[in-house]
């Protein structure tokens, strides 16, 4: 893309989000805004990617209400209490006016009780536990929901693909696998299936030889495990070295470029759930093609992918509501996040509901002949 064309296209995007840039004064105090993501430790990859978004938004847009965008970034190193300190750090000690983060519902659960007493309003990226954002008045997402996203999962698996048994592996030491397994469990039930065995196991166990060999013993159609990437490629390769003839269906957590790389054969007709966002997406919206068409110019040995467009939204959204507001005082933006609606961006039109969670539909990834395939959107029942 000819460099003229990227800066009309950026400029068009400041436009469709309702704020242009302004030139800041001279003597201008900065807008400080806090980002805590696991740029270290089991979610650096989720993380990393989420940092590169934010970056590249802010890279679009540095000013706000006239006033230059400093970002504080701290690694929560992909641990609660890490994530904990992380947000004490940042509004304590830099006063931040508002945060961004983090990917992982453990670690936002975590940052969200320290922002939630400081009064400072923070927006997770892609966390998607319901007990993120409850009863808090000060937290937000970005993202959908584990009800939500297990629902849609489990509709996709019984009503489009016809199945009428399923079982469940997950991690029992994860908040977010042992939400979506239940939330998926429920629903596929609600639905006329049957879910004939929930086995689990910890993180960093590297050997599912055991539990893959019952779940083969029980003949489900399908089994749900909502891992991290690299955890579920390993599942993938021992389940098809164990001849199970199941399918295997994952989550969010399982959208990275390096999930194709690292299952290889074994993730063939693998499907997970994500968000509705999709380089090769049929009918893209033009957020999502700038957004596109940015990451690339400014990426341009990255793939495109869902945690990127998710940084990216989660600064944009937190700059319209201090627009909207008119304040960057950290209750006004507060106020302004929770009455976000229809908001442009890479994701789709993005509202915030009563609960403070992003309203969006969920989209369903398939690996077909060796490539990622987007295969569409599905509403829950």
């Amino acid at each position: 893309m000819k460099l003229g064309k990227l800066f009309a296209a950026l400029a068009g995007l400041a436009l469709t989000l309702g704020f242009a840039g302004q030139a800041p004064a001279a003597d201008a105090a900065p807008v400080k805004i806090g980002v805590y993501l696991p740029l270290t430790g089991q979610n650096a990859f989720g993380g990393q990617l989420e940092l590169e978004g934010v970056r590249l938004a802010h890279k679009e847009m540095p000013t706000v209400l006239g006033r230059p965008v400093e970002l504080v970034v701290v690694d929560n190193k992909s641990d609660k209490v890490e994530a904990a300190n992380a947000v004490k750090r940042l509004v304590e000690r830099d006063k931040v006016v508002a945060l961004i983060g983090t990917y992982g519902s453990s670690l936002a659960m975590a940052g969200a009780e320290i922002a939630e007493k400081a009064k400072v309003p923070g927006v997770g990226t892609s966390c998607t536990n319901p007990l993120v954002t409850q009863g808090k008045k000060y937290y937000f997402r970005a993202c959908f929901i584990d009800p939500y996203q297990g629902a849609a999962a489990a509709t996709y698996a019984r009503e489009n693909l016809g199945f009428k048994k399923a079982a469940v592996l997950m991690d029992m030491t994860n908040d977010y696998a042992v939400g979506l397994s239940n939330f998926f469990s429920k629903s596929f039930t609600k639905q006329g299936g049957e879910v004939v065995a929930t086995l689990k196991y910890s993180s960093g166990d590297q050997d599912f030889t055991a539990q893959l060999t019952e779940l083969i013993a029980k003949k489900p159609d399908i089994v749900f495990m909502p891992a991290y990437f690299a955890e579920g490629a390993i599942i993938m390769k021992q389940a098809r070295e164990l001849g199970a003839k199941f399918r295997l269906m994952g989550a969010d957590a399982m959208d990275n470029p390096d999930t194709l790389k690292l299952g290889g054969k074994a993730a063939e007709g693998f499907l997970h759930t994500t968000f509705p966002y999709d380089p090769a997406m049929p009918n893209m919206s033009e957020a999502a093609k700038r957004f596109t068409e940015a990451w690339k110019a400014t990426y341009p040995d990255k793939e495109t992918n869902v945690n990127g467009a998710l940084g990216y939204n989660t600064y944009f959204l937190i700059l319209d509501a201090i627009k909207r507001a008119n304040s960057a005082e950290p209750q006004a933006i507060a106020k302004a996040l929770a009455e976000t609606k229809d908001l442009p961006t890479a994701l789709g039109l993005l509202s915030i509901n009563a609960t403070h969670d992003a309203e969006m539909p969920v989209g369903i990834i398939e690996y077909k002949d060796g490539k990622r395939v987007y295969v569409g959107e599905v509403t829950p029942k």
